[in-house]
This record gives structure tokens, sequence and C-alpha cells, in this order.
């Protein structure tokens, strides 16, 4: 039987990868404690966790008509970012993937009412939501696998719990040790161009807004405290803030965790940050002992069943 061995709701925002002295440029001459955590979090755990394979929940891959999982046996190239082409210029990326674990995820999306693929093409791009976390956490492990998934935009929150339901099953039917990231943010809302370039250092007076500042220190506490229940049941107030791919990220991890059933606490890597606006911060949950709780079973879903027997159901959908 496989296992989560441990799970983080970590921070990916490009600055990590900028060279030292831009950083500080930045950031009035410190560093960013991102980097500190992150170096922090490979000592402490990912050198020193027995695991097979890390699974990232990638807020900035967003798909339409289903979730989609990487499914090739070995990703390896040069990421330059369409968003920050400077910032992030043909970093390198070589690491082993998991095809077996993601076909094993694919396979229990009709019981879980929802839509999941495994892709094994190569050609599939890849985004710094992962390769960023990797280049730290990754590199210089060659043994270990990484895999990610999509966040789905036409997803509501029930769909990411489905899809982290699906991620659970399958591991524990698995024999495989997995880590689990939600790479994104908190808040997530920008300054305006015009404005931007004053607000690229870390301090908290640089988030968007006050409110914002106050929602994501609230969820932190939450974290520290293992209330996920307590996050999960006021999603509806957090998305006034636009946390990063509506918290997707995070929404499937806690499915493949029993959603609030969990009560993991965290604890944090360094420490919270602005980026132009948005709320950053790693935070790490543990395995408990005696595991996490079991993912949830979905109800059958007539609506889902209604779907699934339409004729051309199995034609790709919406190109």
């Amino acid at each position: 039987m496989g296992e989560v061995v441990g799970a983080g709701l970590l921070a990916h925002v490009p600055t990590i990868v900028l060279p030292e002295e831009i950083r500080r440029e930045l950031n009035n001459g410190e560093d960013s404690t991102l980097v500190s955590g992150l170096h922090e979090l490979r000592r402490e755990v990912f050198d020193t966790l027995d695991y097979d394979t890390v699974v990232v929940l990638d807020s900035h891959w967003a798909t339409t008509v289903e979730f989609v999982v990487t499914a090739q046996d070995r990703r390896s190239g040069l990421f330059t970012s369409e968003e920050l082409p400077r910032g992030m210029e043909r970093r390198h990326y070589d690491f082993a993937g998991d095809p077996e674990l993601a076909k094993a995820i694919a396979a229990k999306a009709p019981e879980n009412s929802t839509w999941i693929t495994a892709i094994e093409d190569h050609s599939l791009p890849i985004f710094y939501a992962t390769t960023n976390l990797w280049e730290f956490l990754g590199r210089g492990l060659p043994e270990k696998r990484w895999i990610s998934i999509g966040v789905c935009q036409t997803a509501d929150a029930e769909d990411c719990y489905r899809l982290g339901r699906a991620l659970g099953q399958a591991i524990a039917e698995s024999d495989r040790k997995v880590l689990l990231i939600a790479s994104g943010a908190l808040s997530h809302t920008f300054w305006p161009l015009r404005k931007l370039r004053d607000h690229e250092a870390a301090g908290h007076e640089h988030i968007f807004s006050p409110e914002a500042l106050a929602a994501d220190l609230e969820r932190i506490e939450w974290f520290k405290a293992g209330d996920h229940e307590r996050v999960l049941d006021t999603m509806d107030e957090f998305y006034r803030y636009r946390p990063e791919a509506k918290f997707m990220h995070y929404l499937m991890m806690a499915g493949a965790l029993g959603e609030e059933a969990c009560t993991a606490p965290a604890r944090q890597y360094g420490e919270y940050e602005n980026s132009v606006g948005t709320g950053q911060v790693h935070l790490w949950f543990d395995r408990p002992e005696g595991g996490f709780p079991a993912p949830k079973r979905t109800p059958p879903d007539p609506e889902f069943a209604r779907q699934t027997g339409l004729a051309g159901a199995d034609v790709p959908a919406a190109g």
C-alpha cells in the first residue's frame, strides 16, 4: 500500500531563481527568505525523507475540459517563461516521471465522477510552478520521480476535491510513497504596471491591500493550527482576495488528504513575503502519526453519468 508521506503549500515565485545580487537589489539589500526557506526544506525533508515520487499540483498549468496529469517517463529540456522571459531564461530541467502512477490517477476518474487524462506527449509544455521548485527540491536526486497535475479553469471546489480524492486513492492502491506539493500563492493580485516597480520588495506593506494581507495571515495561522476545515469552510470569503488559480492547488491537495478531516499542522519555512502585490509562503505538513486521513469517496453523480453516456463522449472535447 502506498501513502502520502508529506505535503506542502509552497511558493514558486520567480524571484527565487534570480541571481542573489538582483534579489537583494529588489529587496532593499536583503535576500528573500523564500530562498533560504526552500534550502532548509530541502535539507530537512527532501534530502532525508523516504519517498518515491513528488506530485506537483501546478497552479500555472490551466486546462479547460479535464484535469491532466503528466505521464512521460522523463522530462528534460530548457525552460524559458512566456510570462517572464528575462527572469527565467533557458533554465535546465531533467527528471524522471512516473507513468504508472499517472495512469493510475487517471483511472480513478470515473469512480470520482470527474475527468482526468494522463498525457505522455514529450512536447507537452512545462511551467515554472513545477520547474522552479524542482530546481531547489529535486535537482541532484535523480532517483526521485516528479509528475505534475494542472488546474482546470472550468472546475469549482468540488471538482478539485474529486481530483484530489482520485489522486489519494491511486496513491493508496499503489506501492508509492509520495510527497504532494500545492505550488502557488495565497492572495494573488498584482500591482498595475505603472505602480508595480514601487512594490518589488518583500515587505508586507507591499501586499495589494491590507484586507488581502489580513486574509493571508489569518489562513497561515489556521494552517499552523491544523485547522484545514476552517480554511475550506471560508473559501467564499477568501475568493474576494483572488487567491492564485482560485486556490485550486491547495483544494486538490486537500482532497487527497481527507479535506476537513485533515488536522496536520503546518511548519513554516522562511517568512511570508510580498511579490508585486501577491502573498507568498512555504508551509509544510508532516505526515501525522498513523498517516493522513483517507480521501473521501465521491457519491455517484447522475450528471456525470449522463454526460459520459452521451454519443461522442470519448471524443476529445472542445479541441
